[in-house]
């Protein structure tokens, strides 16, 4: 069984992980330096079902640790007593806004090929990161070989995602039998079934979407509306004047871009894809400052873009006091398809872009500086570009 925990629920953190068997399901942990797992928390596990020929029936256990200590950390090992997984830690997530927390940023991470996963799970367990996002498309896919593809995955990803919360959102490769592997096996906050959610960390609002509901309108129209009503709602609480100033940053992530300079005849590369039609407007009118991107098998940097037309803070700092958000695309973790080449020439709005394997690594330092920048696989870890978003102002009236 894979270990896999997510947070985005002040001192809490969800742990989950699945067996073959129907047993209980128990985390015993303790605080580090503590006395050693001394606590004991109970939760419950679910039947998940593959669609695949086999039917093959596993139980997900989920295991709320709650009232845990911001900034704390705690050892712990899930189970039963029918047998104990591996000893883990995790640190609780700080609840203040004022700190500066650090992220992983990648997608379209396979079983086969997963050129950035060593990297990752080295970075990981010397505490680089305090979140992941992996921004969908996960293991080439889920439900093949009636879902032991999916659970090779999680017990590969556990080596990151055991050890810090991992936030997920669901892409193209998730959609067999209605993304039923994605929507089983993640535990993310909410009750949409991990297909959309927003959390708070730091000086930070996090908003993951699913784009996939634009292409597989054969699972149902009104999920398109349900989730355009939510992101809508969601938005205005996140902008509003008192929200807004004590997390002023507005972070989106979706799998598929709506901009891209990709030779793969993908949606985003044409005029108006459709992602487009009522986000880009929704996320501008709300001030979101950056957005993030991956299903191109690539590192895209996008000059602040809004409806094709570049608004660059000045020329010298394009990026101090943008007119529109910043889109990031960064796709090339590792699969078996390989990455994605680009059309000879760049788009207006395409500031940087590279077909190295790499990750994104991202620090919000607080209210008004943020840095990012792309690790290349291929290059033993160098960092290939960066940037520093500085904002003065958030929101709608940093456009004007």
């Amino acid at each position: 069984s894979s270990v896999f925990s997510s947070s985005g629920v002040y001192g809490s953190m969800v742990i989950t992980w699945t067996t073959e068997d129907k047993v209980d399901s128990v985390v015993e942990y303790s605080q580090w330096g503590g006395k050693f797992l001394d606590q004991t928390a109970k939760g419950s596990s679910v039947v998940f079902e593959d669609g695949g020929s086999e039917k093959r029936k596993m139980y997900i256990h989920r295991v709320t640790l709650s009232d845990l200590k911001p900034g704390s950390t705690y050892v712990y090992h899930c189970g039963s007593d029918a047998g104990w997984s591996d000893l883990f830690y995790f640190t609780a997530l700080d609840e203040s806004v004022h700190w500066s927390p650090k992220f992983a940023v990648y997608g379209d991470m396979g079983n086969e090929n997963p050129q950035s996963l060593a990297q990752l799970q080295k970075d990981t367990q010397a505490r680089m990161y305090d979140v992941i996002l992996h921004v969908g498309d996960f293991a080439y896919d889920m439900d093949e070989d009636n879902a032991r593809i999916g659970d090779e995955f999680m017990r590969q990803v556990e080596s990151i995602a055991a050890y810090v919360p991992y936030m997920t959102c669901p892409g193209n490769h998730e959609q067999a039998y209605n993304f039923s592997n994605y929507r089983n096996r993640f535990s993310m906050p909410g009750d949409t079934e991990s297909l959309w959610y927003s959390w708070n960390i730091g000086p930070v609002h996090i908003v993951s979407f699913s784009t996939e509901l634009f292409f597989y309108l054969n699972y149902g129209l009104d999920l398109v509306f349900k989730q355009y009503e939510w992101l809508k709602k969601d938005l205005e609480e996140a902008a509003k004047p008192e929200n807004r100033a004590l997390r002023p940053w507005i972070i989106t992530m979706g799998h598929r871009p709506m901009y891209c300079s990709n030779a793969d005849r993908d949606d985003c590369t044409k005029f108006e894809s459709y992602v487009f039609p009522g986000l880009e407007d929704l996320f501008y009118k709300f001030g979101v400052d950056l957005e993030l991107w991956a299903h191109e098998h690539s590192y895209e940097r996008l000059w602040p873009v809004y409806g094709y037309k570049v608004y660059n803070g000045s020329v010298e700092h394009p990026y101090v006091n943008p007119k529109a958000p910043v889109h990031i695309i960064t796709g090339s973790a590792g699969c078996r398809e390989r990455t994605d080449p680009f059309i000879p020439t760049p788009r207006d709005w395409s500031a940087f872009r590279s077909s190295d394997y790499g990750y994104a690594r991202m620090q919000v330092f607080n209210s008004s500086h943020l840095y990012l920048e792309q690790v290349s696989d291929d290059q033993d870890s160098k960092v290939i570009d960066s940037m520093w978003l500085v904002k003065e102002k958030h929101g709608p009236q940093a456009w004007l």
